[in-house]
This record gives structure tokens, sequence and C-alpha cells, in this order.
């Protein structure tokens, strides 16, 4: 699904804090794999993130999703397969529209921007049906400004407008960072349910090291721009959380 194929990306380069963030990484992501992405800071795991998404483009070497080579595409142009969710949970959302807009401009993100689209009774039900499943009382408040909720309300209408249009890869940047422990909890559970339900191939980054070990079903820990260790499904059912925070010993 997702070849990463021996990619750099140098900061600065030939200059004195020349930084060499992603240092020759070879990753191959399988379909419907939920991969996580652990490591200090620095380390170069948010880069290999933005990488995938776009948001960056490599200095050398070659990017592929679905056998399509985006090595030199924009994230606009990644939008038809990727869909991702912010650490800012202020980043995901449009603040001066409602919560229903939202959903329609999430609806139509690889669309032409027909005036019509979103405004159906069927269109407000299935909005309202998908709310109600965070359990966070938002499904009567559809009306409401997006700006008055608060991040972790924010975050978990971020994680449902995500598969709302075209989506076969979710992007996981530090989802939980700025959450109070319950909103978190509502996140990651909505995030493991939604990557199992639509088969999404799905790449979280993060801190956390009890979502690490909970979440996703391979493993990569990285330091110096590289990956030092490699969990496959197996190895990271097998691996005790004790282990896990060894590794940053």
């Amino acid at each position: 699904m997702i070849d990463i194929t021996q990619v750099h990306k140098v900061y600065n380069r030939g200059k004195a804090n020349q930084v060499n963030a992603v240092n020759g990484v070879d990753l191959k992501i399988s379909e419907k794999e939920f991969l996580v992405i652990v490591g200090s800071n620095g380390s170069g795991k948010t880069t290999l993130l933005n990488l995938v998404a776009g948001s960056v483009l490599p200095s050398s070497g070659d990017i592929s999703i679905d056998g399509n080579n985006v090595t030199k595409k924009a994230d606009y142009r990644r939008s038809e397969w990727i869909a991702r969710v912010f650490q800012n949970p202020l980043s995901g959302t449009a603040p001066d529209l409602s919560i229903l807009d939202n959903f329609r401009l999430a609806a139509i993100r690889t669309k032409r921007k027909g005036l019509s689209i979103g405004i159906n009774p069927q269109f407000k039900k299935d909005v309202k049906d998908k709310i109600a499943t965070l359990g966070m009382g938002l499904e009567n408040k559809t009306e409401q400004l997006m700006g008055t909720l608060s991040g972790g309300q924010r975050q978990a209408l971020t994680l449902l407008m995500s598969v709302m249009d075209t989506c076969r890869v979710l992007l996981l940047d530090e989802p939980t960072a700025a959450l109070d422990p319950r909103s978190a909890d509502i996140v990651m559970n909505t995030a493991d349910k939604l990557v199992k339900d639509f088969g999404l191939t799905a790449i979280l980054v993060t801190h956390n090291l009890k979502d690490a070990f909970v979440y996703g079903n391979r493993i990569i820990q990285m330091s110096e721009g590289k990956i030092i260790k490699d969990l496959n499904e197996q190895k990271k059912i097998a691996l005790k959380q004790n282990d896990l925070f060894d590794w940053f010993a």
C-alpha cells in the first residue's frame, strides 16, 4: 500500500546547522496495516509522517501509495488517498462554521464543490448518527459553531470527518497530545474503530507509550532519522509494556 524507498530528508544542507531528519528509510506498509511509530524528540518520526502526507517532500528517495509514485506530489494532490488528524485540535476544523457545515466540507474534500451536496435530510441524519457513536451528546448540536467546542470534542469530530470522503490512508499525528485523559480515550477508541470498520491503512505517531502498546498491529522505533526496531503483529502481541518502556530507558 505504502512503499518508502531510501528516503532522506535534509534541512539546511551544507550549512553549519544541517539536520539529517530522515536517513535512508526503507519501509513497506501493507494495506489495512495499523503502524505505530515511536521515538524520542528529534528521532524523525514526525518528519516521516509529513513525508507520507506530502506536507514535506524528500531530499531523495521515492514514496508510492497504492502503486502511484507520489514523491513529488504536494499534500493536496494526495488527498484522494490520505486523511490526516493533527496534534492540534484546531487544525482540522473550520471554527466559524457549524458542525454540520464542517462535515459537509469533509464530504466533498476531493469532489467538485457543488452547492447541493450535504444539505439533504438523509445527509443530516447520517451525520447525527455518526456523531452519536462518540457518546459526547453532540448529535443534537449540529448547528453549533465548531469553534465553541472543546479540543477533545473537535478532535473526535475531526476523526469522524476523515472518513466522510474517499480515504484509504489515515495519518494520526499525536492526536491525543493536547487532550484530557477521557477525551484521549474517546479519540483513540474512535480511531481504532474507524481503521477496522473501513479497512484503512493507518499510521500513528505518538509519545504515549500506553497508546503505542494498546493500538496498532505493527510498531517501529526511530532514532536519528532511522528505523532501529520493527515489530510485526506477532512480535507486537508478545511485547510487554515494560519492554516498550525499556526502549527509552
